[in-house]
């Protein structure tokens, strides 16, 4: 019975989340246009008796300038502010008349304009988003309600990135995110990205002791860097710091990505890297990268060798692009922990020697490409195949046998109306030798996910995956009793706030 309350309780909500963005659609589709032209006419009469009221208080505070006064500058600076708001005010006047007056934009656009111009002068300042000197300071929040089909033992959900638990209310992921880009048009060749996190994110990208020696040294930092533009030809990019691994086409920011859960390949692929990386610019349509960072999501190496990646981004068209990465690395580490130290040392850092230590190679062939085929149709396609070894060269009792994985992910994503969409994932991941589940299998997955758009700043994406695999695998509610699939339905709120543009 509980099982069937549960699934009840999900295609209730499946329900409830699908006649909720078309009721909104509707209510937004049959509003009266007549209706919206004398909200406008109403919202252009408020203002213009605001503006009227704030320019006498400016001629009245000018005149006071005017005046000899030992406190001059004071009320000078007064009046400038006061002359800016009321600029600010003017502004707010023509936005209405600029807009559609018979769209939802238009609406929008009115109802803000009035609560403007009716807020009192002593309202609270909102978030920042806008720092001197070009800087924007960005905030973010996502969370979800899963439900697993299988009922597995403890609400484990194997293989996901983020969505780790189910029949729990979860925190994904919140964050605040700095970022100053170049801007050689403005003069400014330098810039700074700093992005703080907390939540179940943090816990799955920022690494662990047996990845790097102090991860809880880095944790809450998702990525920290600074870049340089050098005058060079068509421009030299330069950042130097930790950032976010750009091998495999998904990343961390969920309102950027087609559906709500990762795929099995960003799971399994680099997060992020520390160390230099630089981007050439060809020309307008083409351009490369190289890399030199201490390791696959190592803040700190775990051996002396630097891995290296190159390759290059090609956009053909304004509607395709296309990138390709080889990445050279070596895993394995030279140094193992111990305890006893003779000599004073921070934690993590009394370490021992590998004798012999494993010198075997990681190699990352990574592709994929997007294509806006339409205004409201997006393809997109990602092959990818590692192989890795412990030795390069094996001893007695060692073996240089390579492990591999391989595979690729297709994507499609339709954009329904302005704020619904659908979109499509398709997976397929062969683990050969476990280096993903540290079980030999064959992966497969595919997800379905509505997305509404609330408002600007808030989405809501409702989510059906199914993985399965050629082998039991997955929990259920028995004990040792494994399952081939895995079906889970999932709902995911994510707000955000902040100056940047485009994708974080």
């Amino acid at each position: 019975m509980r099982s069937i309350s549960r699934f009840v309780f999900c295609a209730v909500l499946v329900l409830l989340s699908l006649l909720v963005g078309v009721r909104v659609e509707a209510q937004v589709a049959a509003s009266s246009k007549d209706a919206e032209v004398e909200e406008l006419r109403q919202t252009v009469r408020d203002l213009t008796q605001r503006v009227a009221v704030l320019e006498k208080q400016l001629n009245q505070r000018q005149t006071v300038v005017n005046a000899p006064a030992a406190d001059g500058a004071v009320v000078s600076a007064a009046s400038s502010s006061l002359s800016s708001a009321v600029v600010a005010e003017a502004d707010a006047t023509s936005m209405p008349v600029v807009a559609d007056a018979t769209g939802p934009v238009g609406a929008v656009n009115a109802q803000s304009a009035t609560a403007a111009a009716n807020a009192p002068g002593s309202q609270a300042l909102p978030l920042p988003a806008q720092l001197p000197g070009g800087a924007t300071l960005n905030y973010y929040f996502d969370g979800y309600y899963g439900y697993d089909f299988n009922h597995p033992i403890g609400r484990v959900q194997y293989l996901r990135a983020y969505d780790v638990l189910s029949n729990a209310f979860s925190l994904n992921q919140a964050g605040v995110v700095l970022a100053l880009d170049p801007s050689v048009e403005e003069g400014r060749r330098y810039g700074v990205r700093l992005d703080l996190q907390f939540g179940q994110a943090t816990e799955t990208l920022q690494g662990n002791p047996a990845n790097e020696p102090r991860p809880e040294v880095y944790r809450n930092i998702f990525q920290a860097y600074g870049t340089y533009v050098f005058p060079l030809s068509k421009g030299l990019t330069v950042d130097f710091g930790k950032w976010a691994s750009s091998i495999g086409i998904e990343g961390n920011y969920t309102k950027d990505q087609m559906n709500y859960t990762r795929s099995f390949w960003f799971n399994y692929l680099p997060f992020y890297h520390m160390g230099v990386r630089a981007n050439y610019k060809i020309n307008d349509k083409l351009s490369a990268n190289y890399w030199i960072v201490n390791g696959t999501e190592q803040s700190e190496p775990t051996n002396s060798f630097k891995d290296e990646l190159f390759g290059f981004v090609a956009q053909p068209t304004k509607n395709i692009s296309w990138t390709v990465n080889y990445y050279l690395g070596q895993d394995n580490p030279d140094v193992t922990p111990v305890s006893g130290c003779g000599t004073p040392v921070q934690p993590g850092l009394c370490l021992a020697p590998i004798t012999p230590a494993p010198d075997g190679k990681l190699h990352i062939f990574d592709t994929y490409a997007t294509w806006n085929a339409t205004p409201k149709v997006t393809l997109a396609l990602e092959g990818d195949y590692e192989v890795s070894r412990v030795w390069a060269h094996a001893g007695p009792g060692m073996s240089s046998a390579p492990k591999h994985v391989i595979g690729g992910a297709g994507y499609a994503r339709y954009q329904w109306t302005p704020r619904m969409a659908l979109a499509g994932r398709t997976e397929y991941f062969s683990d050969r030798g476990g280096l993903f589940s540290g079980t030999t299998q064959a992966l497969k997955e595919f997800t379905g996910t509505y997305e509404f758009k609330v408002s600007d700043g808030l989405l809501s994406r409702l989510e059906y995956r199914r993985d399965w695999t050629n082998v039991p695998f997955f929990l259920t509610n028995r004990v040792g009793v494994l399952s081939q699939n895995q079906d889970t339905l999932t709902v995911g709120l994510v707000w955000w706030y902040g100056g940047k543009q485009g994708a974080w």
